[in-house]
C-alpha cells in the first residue's frame, strides 16, 4: 500500500513538472487563531491579491479604505538621522514581487507611490518575512510536499481538487490541491486541543486587463533594503 501510495504520488509529481501551470490571479485570505498561557484568544485576518505567471508572482496586501489611509499617510511621513533622510520600508503594504530567473529567486518591492524599485539581498529575506522558496511563492505550498501528504477521505465538491491530510500527536495538516490550476486552494493547519489554528483559503479571479504591475515600473528609481536602514 505503501509503494502504491509513493507510485501514485511520484506519478502526480511528473505529471504536474510536465504541464506547465497555468497563469492565475488570486485573492487569498488568510485566518489565524492562537490560545496564549494566559488564556486569552488571538484572531487575525487579512485578504492579498496575488497574480502567477511564468517567473513572476505578485503579492498585494488588500487594505481596508481606512487602513489604506493610514499607511499612505505614514508613508509620507520622514525622518532626519545624520542629517540623511529616511522614509519608512513597511513590506507588509507595499506589493512584493518574486521573480525567477535561471533557476534563481530574487525579491524585491515595488513602491508605486514614490516611484520605487526596493531590492531586498537574500541575507535580508528574514527581515521581510521571507523563506526564499519559489516553490511556496509560486504554489502557495510546495507539491512535493502536498504530494508527501497522504489522501484523504474527505470528498471535494470542486472538480479536479483532492483533500489530502496528514495527523499526528494531535497536530493535524489538511490540503485541498487542484491539480489542474496546480495550487493550494485550501491550507489547514491545528492542533485537537485548541491552542492554534491556521487557515488559507484561494478564491481564483478573472485575470484583470491590462499591463501587468511589474511592467509598469519604467523611470522607478532602484533602490536597496538597506538605504531604509538607520
Amino acid at each position: 500500500m505503501k509503494l502504491f501510495l509513493l507510485a501514485a504520488s511520484l506519478a502526480c509529481t511528473l505529471a504536474q513538472a510536465a504541464t506547465p501551470a497555468p497563469d492565475l490571479d488570486l485573492n487569498v485570505s488568510y485566518y489565524s487563531r492562537v490560545l496564549t498561557p494566559e488564556g486569552v484568544t488571538r484572531e487575525s485576518r487579512y485578504d492579498e491579491k496575488m497574480l502567477r505567471r511564468p517567473g513572476h508572482v505578485w503579492v498585494e496586501r488588500v487594505l481596508p479604505k481606512v487602513a489604506a489611509a493610514t499607511a499612505s499617510a505614514k508613508q509620507k511621513v520622514a525622518f532626519k538621522v545624520e542629517q540623511h533622510e529616511h522614509k519608512e520600508f513597511n513590506p507588509v503594504v507595499i506589493p512584493r514581487h518574486v521573480i525567477l530567473e535561471k533557476n534563481k529567486v530574487r525579491l524585491e518591492y515595488v513602491d508605486a507611490h514614490d516611484r520605487q524599485v526596493i531590492a531586498i539581498p537574500v541575507t535580508d529575506y528574514e527581515n521581510v518575512n521571507f523563506d526564499g522558496s519559489w516553490d511556496n511563492s509560486f504554489y502557495l505550498l510546495d507539491p512535493k510536499l502536498v504530494t508527501a501528504i497522504p489522501l484523504s477521505k474527505q470528498a471535494s465538491d470542486i472538480p479536479g481538487a483532492r483533500w489530502r491530510e496528514i495527523e499526528k500527536n494531535g497536530v493535524f495538516q489538511r490540503v485541498l490541491w487542484d491539480e489542474k490550476k496546480q495550487i493550494a486552494l485550501t491550507i489547514e493547519s491545528g492542533d485537537r486541543a485548541g491552542t492554534f489554528y491556521r487557515r488559507v483559503d484561494v478564491m481564483p479571479q478573472v485575470s484583470a486587463a491590462g499591463e501587468l504591475p511589474w511592467n509598469q515600473t519604467k523611470g522607478y528609481s532602484q533602490k536597496e533594503y538597506s538605504d531604509f536602514l538607520d
